[in-house]
């Protein structure tokens, strides 16, 4: 592999805006767009854990952006840019590293962000990498995952279980011909953009599983949360999976869609801000605590467990 500055310079220096000084010292100095709040997030990626050995380096470089444009995207803050750092073994070529920067220059033309700068390092075992991204947002306006009242309706944007199928797939424990359901587990769809400020109480990107993020958002609001199985939202190939994958779907995380507390009255709003992007009511926060998942019977279901375990 070659050295440490020749491979900043040959392969990230590119992807560097203003803000990074071409990637030649030790800090970026970055100008918040005028009258604007900073939202900052950080999110890592780990060989054998995030993704797998022999993924395409170009879509893990895409899925490692896309997941912290996600968190940005439950804030409801406009992406600016992106921190990166490498920890990368010896095994690790230039070919990997020529596809790892095509992928965070397709991302970042595509979301209009600029690499402001990183760390680069070597490991004794497998990849590490990781991306603090950096958004905007007026005055007061970031959205919480804490803020739901009793009452709101909850709400998601697209459908859900798709990525955790997605993942099934490429282990060859499921079928998957039209290949949608893999192409979900490996390159996300942050929903960034939306004006959601005014329109919900509060938001969460789908990121451990839809019950187990759900449950984030009843203890920080202090409520219970009831939703509908039967209303979640399913892709075609997901439903092809059948009722065999519905806990999957539910608790298998990695979509990357909107959670949301939506007070009554607001959903038409809601659909308007989100213009083609389909969101669906699926339940209701109330009072108690908890996640109640019910099938169609009216009867609550059980699950092995709610979704993704970090330790």
């Amino acid at each position: 592999m070659s050295g440490e500055f020749s491979r900043i310079a040959k392969y990230f220096a590119p992807l560097a805006g203003e803000e990074g000084r071409g990637l030649t010292d030790d800090a970026a100095v970055l100008v918040p767009p005028p009258g604007r709040e900073l939202v900052l997030t950080v999110d890592q990626m780990l060989e054998d854990v995030h993704f797998l050995p022999g993924d395409d380096p170009a879509l893990i470089a895409r899925k490692l952006l896309r997941r912290n444009l996600s968190d940005l995207a439950a804030m409801g803050a406009v992406p600016l840019g992106y921190l990166l750092t490498t920890a990368l073994p010896d095994g690790v070529g230039e070919d990997w590293l020529a596809g790892f920067s095509q992928g965070l220059a397709q991302d970042q033309k595509i979301f209009n962000i600029k690499l402001f700068g990183g760390d680069s390092s070597s490991s004794r075992g497998k990849i590490s990498l990781s991306a603090t991204l950096i958004g905007h947002v007026a005055p007061g306006a970031a959205l919480s995952r804490n803020g739901a009242r009793a009452g709101d309706g909850i709400w998601v944007s697209g459908t859900i279980g798709d990525a955790a199928l997605g993942l099934q797939a490429r282990l060859g424990r499921l079928a998957d011909p039209s290949g949608f359901l893999t192409a979900r587990s490996l390159v996300p769809e942050p929903r960034v953009g939306l004006a959601l400020a005014g329109v919900v109480s509060a938001a969460i990107d789908i990121s451990d599983g839809l019950v187990q993020d759900l449950g984030h958002m009843c203890k920080g609001a202090g409520l219970s949360a009831v939703i509908r199985a039967g209303l979640v939202p399913v892709s075609p190939a997901a439903a092809a999976c059948g009722e065999a994958a519905l806990e999957a779907r539910l608790t298998g995380g990695d979509d990357y869609e909107l959670l949301l507390a939506v007070p009554p009255g607001q959903g038409e709003a809601l659909k308007a801000a989100c213009g083609d992007l389909p969101v669906t009511k699926i339940g209701m926060f109330q009072a108690g605590a908890g996640v109640h998942v019910l099938n169609d019977s009216g009867a609550m279901m059980q699950f092995t467990r709610p979704g993704w375990r970090h330790f």
